[in-house]
Order: structure tokens, then C-alpha cells, then sequence
């Protein structure tokens, strides 16, 4: 992008001398259709459009089930108050006029990259969902079905029409986190030049905004798909559907969000970390200037990157995460209550929307009990964020618990068994445990204030070789605890649902896996507030970015540096809780996969033999696909950093009063070389986790039926998607705390520690940083969103492997 004729002329004077102006990436700004379309309607229709829609949804939710008009409340509150939110942080000062000129491109860069990204998406959403749309017409349907008669045209209808509402919810939750990230950023950087305390509070209150909207919308999503489904398909009247069965019918949405996810996430990371590793490496090691400084021509892709990777991809990846739960824990909990003859299986059923309803209701609490200093005129010295944000977090662990139990009181009670109620109660403190377990690990080994992060940072004095080393060991060995804590938790839950006192008709304990899909739904209670931890780190890197970039003065680069080596953290520990939850919530798809192909096949299927030797092949396939996609996606930052070096290395040549402030850098040509590498890049590894299980499993299934195994194709693709999900949570942990330990070494040595900024420990820290990069922000975050859509992916798909 060429700059205006006198900057490129080189006839002006210092370029520190003269305002500072950046350029814009797009000719106007960028809203999705669906919001254009909003706003161009009258005020007053749309206020009747909207009470009219209220309306319908609130007639569809009384005809459903009373717990069904609680969530659709809560949900709406949550969305008015996340309004308060967005209004609160939009009423802040952006600064002087040069920080708003940095935000501005940096908005206009992550608007133009998301509109690319997404429409590349949509597409091939669309394309699937025809081949989702062929299958489920030709496709053998299950006896639930044929006594209900749901015809397989109508099956294949809903099945894609969740699908696409999946996809567009997920998009449109990939986006609220994009959009107030890039429009909070400069008014955390403004709030830093007058206190720490205000600056955090901004960036929790943007976070939160965005946590509440993404949670609302994967909860309001699946009640309004379910209740719609409840009343058009006359569930429970004489010969339709059984309430049992209806939550399989909502698997498409599951598969829709986790499919968006996946592409948001490889897109995203690449981009990012690309753009980050090309700017450390030329403008950091090679010619020593300051990261985010204004000389870099890379600088304002790198901050671009911070809101597609870690804003809008983390906002698509958690609302997959918690619709994926939720769908799973349905389906278990309806064949459960099936299983045991429960008179009225509503509860057990829809127990998972109330406690991510309550979730809203804590998490919200303990986003706006973090407040800001009364007088922000006063000085106060820096506090340190994360005990804040740990505050912040305790006050909703604890009214999580207490909502919870509250929650299994009301749902979960049952004449057959007056006690149950207490142990699913038990196994959601155990899920809640679990989470702040997780959290704490993954703080322990990503936070410089702890022994592991200090000792990688000191192997940084001897050397890049080294550093390397102690990144990797420190990497590998956090895996332990982790998996530890899930195996705990796992057979914890699955003894207090065993021993509930639920039992089938022949007396055999029926509750092991519900109680498994309680504690998920535990660890996930707390799930918006984890979010709004999330999004505080990229928003914070971003604002010290900004300061950076319009150069402010040193004290209040300082505040943004600690809340950015405090996001660090976050971003480090809220990866951690999300492959948590993939590890348990893949474990129920995984259950649900089997009872779906038992009910295809109209034989038992409840156990995968490893010893067959085509079941281990589709073992070895599972694992083996974990690390090609995690070569791949690796692959893909290193080629398209690669373009990014080579573009600032020739800015630096050929326009040598950069480096003096007498020229301007052109940052819009790296905006753009990120962008169309990343798109074409994402595709690859993204291909190969949807084909891979429907084309292993198609082949086997021929295989068994010329050798008289007809359910050998679901084995394998049993075997495949439990050897992929324990490689990929080993992985993805190893991945996410050695990138994540990496950056912060490198954070405590620019606090001044072994020698700081410029030295040679430092300089061994950047290279570090540089490699686990796209381990913790590209390779790990897309490995647990595969692991989820492998499990949904098999659990549409079923049909195709009988």
C-alpha cells in the first residue's frame, strides 16, 4: 500500500517531528450483512420485529416447558446487560488523535481479514451441507424414527438447517469477539496513561461483553432449535417423537459450530503468529528495535493478528466448546432417563441450558465486582492484575457451586431415586474442582512469578540451544498433571453417577456417564468468565501495542506491559481449562457416537476391541493424524513468516529512512501478504481433519462388508476418534504451556531480569518466543477444537460407516 506522495518523496522533515498518521487498510469500514441489513430499517419496525420475535419465542418456549422460558430470560437479561457493557466501555476516551489513527487500522485490517476469512468459510459450509443434505437422504433410519414417523427427508432438513444455524451463530460469535476487541484496545491504552487499575477494568468489561454475548448465543441457540422442534414435530403426542430422543436431532448444530471453529482457529493462528514471527524476527533480533515499534512494517499486522487469532477465534472456539457440552449432555441425559422409565425426562434433559443459564447470572457478578479506582485523577501504584482477575474468579467459583447444587435440587430429583440429586451435585463440584485445577496448573507453568517459567528464562543465559531445550522439557513434563486431574475427575463422576441409585429395567446402574456429562457441565460453568479472562489478554496486547506505536511515555508503557504479561497468563490458562472440557466433553460425543450406531445397526454396540487388527490400524490412523495436523499447521506460520521476513527485510533495504523516521513503512502490504497466505494456508489441515474420519470409515465399512464384519467400518472409526482424542489432549497441553512458558520467559527478562532488554539472554528468550508461538496459538488452540469436531463429525456421520 503506497503512502501519500510527500512521505514517499522523502522531502518532509523527522517523522517523530510530525503527526503521526497511519494508513487505512479498507476504503470503509466493513459490517457484516446481516447487521446492515438491521440498521437499515426503521427504528420503530424493528422494535416491533423484535417484540413480535420475543414473542414467538416465548409462545414456542411456554409450549415446550417452563424450564424453557427461565433459560430464554436469563439469556435476554444477559444480552441487555452485555449492552450496559458495550455502552460503558464505548463512553472512554480513545486518546490522542495518533492512538485512535493506530486503532483505526488495526479495525480496519481485522474487518477486512474477517469478511475474507468468513466468506471463504461460508462457502464451504454450504458445500458441505449439500453432502450432509445427500447422505442423511439415502441413509437407513432407526426404529425411534420409524415409530415416530420422521421421514428421512424431514431428518435430512433438520439435520442441515441445525448445521447452517450452528455455522452462522459461531460466525456471529467470531465476530463480537473481533468487533469489541478492536474498538476496546485503544481505550485501554488511553484509561493506562491515568491508572492500572482503570485500564483493567476496561479490558475485563470489553472481555465480558463479549464472553456474555458468545455464551447467551450457544445457550439461546439450542433452546430455541429445541423448543421449535418440540412443538412442529408434536413430541410426545400420541405416535410422534419421545422427548428422549429429541436432542439428537440437534447433533447439526454441534457440527456446524465446531466446523467454524476449526477454520476460524487455523485461519486465525496463522495469521497471527505469522505476522508476529516475521516482525520479531527481522525487527527485534535483526535490527534490535523495540517490539510493536512504529518502524516495523509488520507491527500493525501483528496487532491485527491478536483480534482474528485470539479475539474472534477464541469467541467461535467457546461457543463450540460449550454447544458441543451442552448437546452431549443431552443426549445422555435423555437415554439415561429413557433407561430408568423417568415419568418426566424434561429435567434430566434440559439440566444442561439452566446451568449455563446460571452461568451467565455468576460469571456476570464477577465481571463487574473488578472495579476501577474511585478517583482515577490519584496515582496509584501498579497492582498486579492476576491476583484482581483470581478475585474476580472466586467469586464466581463460589456462586457456581451454589447455583449448581441449587440446579440438580430442581432437575435432577426423582421419586426412583431420592438421593441422586446430591450425587450429580457431587460430581459438579467435582467438574468445578477440576476447572480451577486446571487453571492453576496451567498458571503454575506459564507465569514468570513461578519456578518453571524463571528456570526456562534462566536456561536462556547459556544460549538459544538451550533455551530450546528447557521450552521443550518444560512442555512435555506439563502434561502429567493435567492428565492426571482428568482421570481423577473422569472416574470420580462416573462413580458418583454409577452409585446414584438410578437403574435400568433389569436393576443395573444406569447414571456412570450422565454423572461424567454433570462434571463437564461443572467445569463449564464457570465457562463466560473464562472467556472474558481470554479475551483480556489479546486486548491488552494490543493496547501496549498502541502505546508503543504513538510512543508514550515510559510509565505507562510499564501498565501495559504487566497487563499484557498478565494475558500471557490468561490466554495460557483459559487454553488449558478448554482442552479440560474437549478431553470430557469428547468422552460424552464419544458415548453418544456408540449409542447412535447401536440404534443404525438395531444391535448392541458397547465395546471397541483393540486386539482386531484393523480397529488398531484405525488407533494408529487417529494418533497419526494428530501430528500431521499439527506439522501442517506449524508448516503453514513458518511458510507465510517466511513471506513476512522477506517483505521487511526489503522495506529496510530499499527504504533505509525508516530506520530514522524520515520514511514511513508500508504496513498495508503486510496486512494483506498475512492475509491471502493464512486463507490459502488453513485449508489444508482443515481438509484433512473433515475427510479423514468419513473416508477411513467409508473404506472399512466396504472392507467388513466383503468379510463379513458389517460393523467394522463405526469400530474403526471408534478406535480412530479415541486415539486421536488422547494424542490430541497430550499434544495440544504440550503445545499451549511450552509456547505459553516460552513468551513469558521472555517477558521476565525484559522486566530487567539476567540482563533485560538487548541482551543475550534476551535475545535467546525472543527465539524461544518465536518457536513456540505457533505451538500455542496456532497448532494447540485448533488441536482441541479438533478433537470436538472429530467427535461430532463421526456422530453425523454414522450412517456412512454401517
Amino acid at each position: 500500500m503506497m503512502m501519500g506522495d510527500d512521505v514517499e518523496n522523502g522531502n518532509l522533515g523527522l517523522y517523530q517531528d510530525r503527526p503521526r498518521t497511519f494508513p487505512n487498510m479498507r476504503s470503509k469500514p466493513y459490517t457484516p450483512l446481516i447487521f446492515r441489513v438491521l440498521m437499515g430499517i426503521n427504528v420503530r419496525v424493528l422494535v416491533i420485529l423484535l417484540l413480535l420475535g420475543f414473542g414467538f419465542v416465548f409462545y414456542v418456549g411456554a409450549s415446550t416447558s417452563p424450564i424453557i422460558v427461565f433459560v430464554f430470560s436469563v439469556c435476554i437479561v444477559s444480552f441487555l446487560l452485555s449492552i450496559y457493557l458495550t455502552k460503558w466501555v464505548l463512553s472512554k476516551d480513545e486518546g490522542p488523535p495518533e492512538m485512535s489513527q493506530i486503532s483505526d487500522a488495526i479495525r480496519d485490517g481485522a474487518e477486512g481479514f474477517f469478511r475474507t476469512q468468513y466468506g471463504t468459510i461460508s462457502k464451504m459450509a454450504l458445500l458441505l451441507a449439500l453432502v450432509i443434505l445427500s447422505i442423511y437422504l439415502f441413509r437407513s433410519t432407526t426404529p425411534q424414527q420409524e415409530s415416530s414417523g420422521l421421514g428421512r427427508a424431514t431428518s435430512a432438513y433438520i439435520t442441515v438447517a441445525a448445521f447452517l444455524l450452528g455455522a452462522l451463530c459461531s460466525g456471529v460469535a467470531g465476530y463480537v469477539g473481533m468487533w469489541v476487541s478492536v474498538r476496546a484496545n485503544v481505550r485501554v491504552s488511553s484509561a493506562a496513561r491515568r491508572s492500572a487499575r482503570e485500564a483493567l477494568q476496561i479490558a475485563v468489561r470489553a472481555g465480558g461483553f463479549s464472553a456474555l454475548v458468545v455464551v447467551g448465543m450457544a445457550v439461546i441457540g439450542i433452546a430455541i432449535l429445541y423448543a421449535t422442534f418440540y412443538v412442529w414435530l408434536g413430541v410426545d403426542s400420541p405416535g410422534s417423537m419421545k422427548v428422549t430422543d429429541l436432542p439428537l436431532l440437534l447433533v447439526g448444530y454441534g457440527f456446524g459450530a465446531s466446523f467454524v471453529a476449526l477454520f476460524a482457529q487455523l485461519g486465525g493462528g496463522i495469521y497471527t503468529k505469522a505476522a508476529d514471527v516475521g516482525a520479531d524476527l527481522v525487527g527485534k533480533v535483526e535490527q534490535g528495535i523495540p517490539e510493536d515499534d512504529p518502524r516495523n512494517p509488520a507491527v500493525i499486522a501483528d496487532l491485527v493478528g491478536d483480534n482474528v487469532g485470539d479475539c474472534a477465534a477464541r469467541g467461535a472456539d467457546l461457543f463450540e466448546s460449550i454447544a458441543a457440552e451442552i448437546i452431549s449432555a443431552m443426549i445422555l441425559g435423555g437415554t439415561m432417563a429413557k433407561r430408568c422409565k423417568i415419568e418426566d425426562p424434561s429435567g434430566f434433559i434440559l439440566f444442561p441450558l439452566v446451568v449455563h443459564s446460571f452461568d451467565l447470572v455468576v460469571s456476570s457478578i464477577g465481571i463487574l465486582s473488578i472495579r476501577g479506582t474511585r478517583d482515577s485523577s490519584v496515582k496509584t501504584p501498579i497492582e498486579d492484575p492476576m491476583t484482581i482477575l483470581q478475585k474476580g474468579y472466586s467469586v464466581t467459583i463460589v456462586l457456581a457451586v451454589l447455583t449448581f447444587a441449587g440446579s440438580t435440587r430442581w432437575l435432577l430429583y426423582t421419586d426412583q431415586a431420592p438421593s441422586a440429586w446430591l450425587n450429580f451435585a457431587l460430581c459438579g463440584l467435582v467438574g468445578i474442582i477440576t476447572a480451577y485445577v486446571f487453571v492453576w496448573i496451567t498458571k503454575y507453568y506459564t507465569d514468570y512469578k513461578h519456578e518453571p517459567v524463571r528456570t526456562l528464562a534462566l536456561s536462556s543465559s547459556t544460549g538459544h540451544g538451550t533455551n530450546i531445550i528447557a521450552g521443550v522439557s518444560l512442555g512435555l513434563e506439563s502434561t502429567a498433571l493435567p492428565v492426571l486431574v482428568i482421570s481423577i475427575s473422569i472416574i470420580s463422576a462416573f462413580w458418583l453417577g454409577h452409585t446414584s441409585g438410578l437403574v435400568d429395567e433389569t436393576g443395573s446402574p444406569t447414571g456412570g456417564l450422565f454423572g461424567t456429562a454433570v462434571a463437564t457441565m461443572g467445569m463449564l460453568s464457570t465457562a463466560a468468565y473464562i472467556l472474558t479472562m481470554d479475551m483480556f489478554g489479546p486486548i491488552a496486547d494490543n493496547a501496549g501495542g498502541i502505546v508503543e506505536m504513538s510512543q508514550q511515555p515510559e510509565s505507562v508503557r510499564e501498565i501495559t506491559d504487566v497487563l499484557d504479561a498478565v494475558g500471557n497468563t490468561t490466554k495460557a490458562t483459559t487454553k488449558g481449562f478448554a482442552i479440560g472440557s474437549a478431553a470430557l466433553a469428547s468422552f460424552l460425543l464419544f458415548s453418544a457416537y456408540m449409542d447412535e450406531v447401536a440404534s443404525f445397526a438395531h444391535e448392541s454396540f458397547k465395546q471397541v476391541d483393540i486386539a482386531i487388527p484393523e480397529v488398531f490400524i484405525g488407533g494408529l490412523l487417529g494418533s497419526m493424524l494428530i501430528f500431521l495436523f499439527s506439522a501442517w499447521a506449524c508448516a503453514a506460520v513458518g511458510r507465510t513468516a517466511q513471506e513476512v521476513v522477506k517483505e521487511v527485510r526489503r522495506q529496510f533495504i530499499e527504504r533505509p529512512g525508516i530506520m530514522d523516521y524520515k520514511e514511513k513503512p508500508d504496513y498495508g502490504r503486510c496486512v494483506a501478504i498475512v492475509a491471502s497466505a493464512s486463507l490459502r494456508e488453513m485449508i489444508k489441515p482443515g481438509a484433512l481433519a473433515i475427510v479423514s474420519p468419513i473416508v477411513v470409515g467409508f473404506l472399512f465399512r466396504v472392507l467388513g462388508h466383503y468379510t463379513g464384519h458389517p460393523l467394522l467400518g463405526a469400530k474403526v472409526v471408534a478406535a480412530l476418534l479415541m486415539f486421536a482424542t488422547v494424542s490430541g489432549i497430550l499434544m495440544a497441553l504440550f503445545l499451549n504451556t511450552a509456547g505459553g512458558a516460552w513468551d513469558n520467559a521472555k517477558k521476565f527478562i525484559e522486566t530487567g531480569a539476567l540482563g533485560g532488554k538487548g541482551s543475550d539472554s534476551h535475545k535467546a528468550a525472543v527465539t524461544g518466543d518465536t518457536v513456540g508461538d505457533p505451538f500455542k496459538d496456532t497448532a494447540g488452540p485448533s488441536l482441541h477444537v479438533l478433537i470436538k469436531m472429530l467427535a461430532t463429525i463421526t456422530l453425523v456421520m454414522a450412517p456412512v460407516f454401517l
